[in-house]
């Protein structure tokens, strides 16, 4: 465990550094009025904190590939930008219409509902001109940007949310839940392993562990966050508890009570493990990963 925290620890630290250096007005050409005032905005959601899932498998498969991680820094920005519009965009009063996000109130409740939106556009296009300038081969950047615009995309992550979205007006069944989610969590997810699968030149059976894993981890953290919302308080998560019961939200926890949701969560992360035989010994920090996300408390 000792080994797992330190290397985790290296991973985040690598990515924080790369984004305080990078991420600044200066290095993003922040010149007009108006793009000072959308760089402050972006600014607020992509520092809040969070725990960086997907930079570090971004980090962490380049390195299982045979890769040096810090090579793949660009692409873990760029897929941690992605994951930060949507999160922007979740809140808003025409989604979620949540106030909070990880302990600090939302960037709507900051910035108002317009440059909020915006807010999420820029960091979305940002990701694309980060991946298509960053030092690594023409091929890398090109095969990166298929992957991450597939993921977020209207057939990926966004088509996930619009399921979700109808769920909520209707009773979806365990399948349309478990599809909704797999686009929605999980493809950025698999977005984030298969980019450090390409930054570092992996071959095709690695690339297919990677998208094995990943999607049921994916799976396995959105379970994990329903179980949550339910059991954990309010400051422990940083957003309002309960709010999937008090929108009557059919969640794996509705359908399988927690019980079932943790034993699924459960049988999920075993496959995910088991998924990562390809890589021999250097699979180990990723196998660990896997049990800690179906194991948080928050």
């Amino acid at each position: 465990m000792a080994d797992f925290s330190e290397k985790f620890n290296i991973y985040f630290s690598a990515f924080e550094d790369y984004l305080n250096e990078s991420f600044t007005a200066d290095n993003m050409k922040v010149g007009s009025e108006g793009a000072a005032e959308m760089f402050e905005a972006m600014d607020y959601s992509l520092r809040n904190g969070g725990k960086r899932i997907r930079p570090v498998l971004v980090l962490a498969f380049c390195e299982a590939c045979g890769g040096d991680y810090k090579e793949a820094l660009p692409f873990a920005l760029g897929a941690e930008m992605i994951h930060t519009y949507s999160l922007i965009h979740d809140d808003l009063p025409c989604m979620d219409n949540d106030d909070m996000r990880r302990g600090k109130p939302s960037n709507h409740k900051v910035f108002g509902y317009p440059q909020a939106l915006l807010a999420g556009d820029g960091l979305l296009t940002l990701a694309f001109e980060i991946f298509s300038s960053c030092s690594l081969s023409a091929e890398k950047r090109i095969e990166g940007v298929k992957i991450l615009a597939e993921s977020a995309g209207f057939r990926g992550m966004i088509a996930g949310q619009a399921m979700d979205m109808k769920n909520e007006s209707g009773n979806p069944s365990f399948d349309t839940v478990k599809k909704t989610d797999a686009l929605k969590t999980g493809e950025l997810i698999k977005a984030a392993s298969l980019l450090g699968c390409v930054a570092a030149g992996a071959d095709e059976e690695q690339k297919e562990a990677a998208r094995e894993y990943s999607l049921k981890v994916g799976l396995a953290f959105q379970i994990l966050d329903d179980i949550l919302d339910v059991t954990s308080a309010s400051e422990d998560l940083g957003k309002p508890a309960g709010s999937d019961i008090r929108n009557d939200k059919v969640t794996y926890v509705s359908l399988l009570g927690v019980d079932g949701a943790r034993s699924l969560a459960r049988s999920l992360t075993d496959e995910a493990v088991k998924a990562l035989d390809v890589f021999d010994n250097k699979g180990g920090f990723l196998k660990q990963l896997a049990l800690n996300l179906a194991d948080r408390k928050k």
